[in-house]
């Protein structure tokens, strides 16, 4: 059975599989736990389920990691939202005074979607997508990766394949939990330089000098911008789009380039043209700027972000490990030390994994069960982490793993400095 042989068809029959034998509960309640932070931090979040006919469940809350497993594996949710952190048990948001029942905490989230893309990328469109245009996503997360580390001094991204066409970013530092919301809208608006809907034709401007955070930003789209859009894009190939790229230049240049095209066709060599054009303008410019060529650099290619996700707090934003029923592919963790090399396309789908599930075992899955049956005394949770092992999902799961341990490890630096501060006084 290849990655692709899905039919959506068969989810009502392999969900409950899933649910029952595949899904990581432990390591999911152990993130939503924060080592358990305060004493109802996982019981006040709120679960929000689609379940089969788009039947659309919300204020969903557990008390208990077995909690959440059995009402997983009892209403067999098509899709899995997570939301807030509330003041109360979002279960019983009902019986609570009016206007007591409040979102307090969320990390912050990312939203990327590539059908925000759909005015620069020429190879698809809509909910398509292929490895032509996946760099975009690739760049997105490579731009707001660094900032949101070095700019702002957050140690702990969880980055998520949607599933389908986009990446979710979740911010799980302590300080990012607590931010209110004009602080995440502050942070977002940073982060945000694609401006303008349809209507507007420049979407970028830069201002003089530039921002270092634009230049880091730049510094990236330059990485993967002639091989991306000169080359797979095409955006220089045919008079369509060539019109498209010149309507982001002043009169002057555009004429001076319209009619430098008539003559040159190879593509590389038009943007060649552009940029020397653009830099001679700038150099005999009296006022400075006149970033044409990065404006359009950036217009292809820097990251649009559905801001409403990360401005509110009670947004809620798809799971990780939630299956998305259209693909039928998991919402995996992304390994970053791996990024060039992921591939949507080759993210496990349910029916795949639950394929391998059934499949006879090697020799060295016996061995990962010895191990596990040292580390695991409950039986149940042993055979969960032998199933999913044997599965395409294994390696997902291990880079969840890797950024739990680095949440614990940070945690533990942080209870260690407290007390070292307390001996002081």
């Amino acid at each position: 059975m290849s990655n692709s042989d899905y039919d959506p068809a068969c989810l009502p029959d392999l969900l409950p599989l899933y649910y029952r034998r595949l899904f990581p509960f432990s390591q999911y309640y152990r993130w939503l736990s924060y080592g358990g932070v305060s004493k109802n931090y996982f019981q006040n979040r709120e679960f929000s389920f689609t379940l089969k006919d788009d039947i659309y469940v919300r204020y969903q809350s557990f008390t208990t990691q077995n909690e959440l497993e059995k009402e997983m594996q009892k209403m067999v949710p098509y899709k899995i939202d997570i939301g807030a952190v509330y003041s109360h048990r979002p279960s019983q948001h009902n019986a609570v005074k009016s206007g007591t029942f409040q979102a307090l905490e969320k990390e912050l989230v990312f939203d990327i979607d590539m059908t925000d893309y759909d005015d620069v990328r020429r190879c698809c469109s809509a909910a398509d997508i292929c490895s032509k245009c996946w760099t975009l996503m690739t760049i997105a997360i490579r731009i707001l990766d660094r900032a949101l580390r070095e700019d702002f001094g957050f140690h702990h991204l969880l980055w998520v394949y949607s599933g389908r066409r986009g990446v979710h970013c979740w911010v799980c530092d302590e300080a990012a939990r607590k931010l209110s919301v004009a602080a995440r809208s502050a942070v977002a608006e940073y982060l945000s330089l694609v401006k303008g809907g349809e209507e507007t034709v420049r979407k970028v401007v830069l201002s003089d000098p530039i921002h270092p955070f634009i230049s880091h930003s730049l510094s990236v789209v330059e990485r993967y911008f002639r091989q991306y859009a000169i080359v797979d894009q095409d955006i220089l190939g045919s008079k369509d789009s060539v019109d498209k790229v010149l309507a982001l230049l002043p009169e002057d240049i555009k004429k001076e380039l319209t009619d430098n095209y008539q003559d040159e066709k190879n593509p590389v060599k038009r943007w060649d043209r552009l940029c020397t054009v653009v830099e001679q303008k700038r150099s005999n410019s009296k006022k400075g700027g006149q970033y044409f060529d990065k404006e359009i650099m950036l217009q292809y290619c820097y990251p649009r972000l559905d801001v409403n996700v990360s401005k509110g707090v009670n947004h809620l934003l798809k799971s990780p490990f939630s299956v998305h029923p259209k693909t039928g592919r998991i919402s995996v963790p992304i390994d970053l030390k791996e990024l060039n090399t992921f591939d949507p396309f080759e993210v496990p789908t349910i029916s795949l994994i639950c394929e391998e599930l059934e499949r006879p075992r090697p020799d060295e899955a016996e061995e990962d069960d010895m191990k596990d049956k040292e580390n695991e005394q409950e039986a149940g949770e042993r055979r969960r982490i032998r199933d999913y092992k044997r599965t395409s999902l294994a390696k997902y799961v291990k880079v969840f793993d890797r950024f739990l341990e680095a949440m614990a490890r940070s945690r533990k630096g942080e209870m260690l400095k407290k007390s070292d501060l307390q001996k002081d006084f």
